[in-house]
């Protein structure tokens, strides 16, 4: 399957030991509900978060939600118990975090290959995003990237990057923006979706709006969330606005027109329409199709 059959503007975190913010997730307009098992769940409640998972994608409303439980690394003790449990009907897939080299993102994608092959499931029905959290991961993210076949998107986690660094998260996103442009460039290459760091000022929607505007102006295609009240700016953004798909519909038309004519390339306002425009153009319309 083309990874850009997925939508994902928002990927958004719930803490899956939660009962009252999982519930109040059926309700919310993330593209991706990432159900937490891993940072914001303490030791003691990971089998309860496991248990809920289960019970929350057999309920009726969480049919056609797409579900990517984030689940431990392969140190933690409690990965194959996440992946053997939660390895059944209404979870797309998988969140791993702590992805820093090609070997982390291999094993898991073999351990799920054990795992299908033993629960008679066809082999690479659930897929993977590798989290970016490390100095390390950065240097090795073309590799992670095109790891595994499963791979569909990879994600950047801003504040271990940081700190694994030793850096600081400045205003301007300075210390991030070599990373964002490292994983954009990756995974556009590898033809995976590369999804942007969460924004830790919540309750600030302007400064969310000015990082946007960056983050769709480097390539992103989506963004990960972690308050509800995001997500209609988040969606907004990583959409195609009416202009773009007026521009995209005429790029289309014209090119359309020149073909039937016997021309090589059309013409607008005096510019050449190349094969990268109309290319631009038909990710444009597509991307408004899945939307709609």
């Amino acid at each position: 399957m083309n990874n850009e059959t997925y939508l994902m503007r928002s990927l958004m975190f719930v803490p899956a030991h939660n009962q009252k913010l999982l519930e109040s997730s059926l309700h919310r307009e993330a593209d991706v509900l990432l159900l937490d098992i891993e940072d914001s769940v303490p030791p003691v409640d990971k089998q309860t978060a496991r248990n809920n998972i289960l019970e929350f994608v057999k309920r009726p409303e969480a049919q056609g939600k797409v579900i990517f439980p984030r689940v431990n690394d392969r140190e933690s003790g409690e990965l194959l118990k996440d992946l053997y449990q939660l390895t059944v009907e209404g979870v797309t897939g998988f969140m791993y975090p702590k992805s820093t080299k090609e070997e982390d993102v291999y094993f898991v994608g073999k351990l799920l290959e054990t795992i299908e092959y033993e629960k008679h499931l066809p082999i690479g029905t659930f897929k993977l995003i590798p989290l970016i959290e490390t100095a390390g991961a950065i240097v090795n993210i073309k590799e992670i990237c095109t790891a595994c076949t499963r791979v569909i998107a990879v994600a950047f986690g801003c504040e271990d990057y940081v700190t694994d660094l030793c850096g600081k998260h400045d205003s301007d996103g300075q210390s991030i923006y070599y990373a964002r442009n490292a994983i954009v460039n990756a995974a556009r290459a590898a033809g995976v979706l590369p999804i942007d760091t969460v924004h830790i000022k919540v309750h600030d929607l302007e400064d969310l709006e000015k990082n946007l505007i960056l983050s769709k102006n480097l390539g992103f295609e989506g963004m990960l969330v972690l308050n509800p009240k995001e997500l209609p700016l988040v969606n907004s953004y990583y959409a195609p606005s009416k202009e773009e798909i007026e521009w995209a519909t005429e790029m289309v038309r014209l090119s359309a027109e020149a073909k039937a004519e016997g021309k090589g390339v059309a013409v607008k306002d005096g510019k050449f329409i190349g094969p990268p425009m109309l290319k631009m153009a038909e990710k444009v319309l597509y991307k408004h199709k899945l939307i709609s």
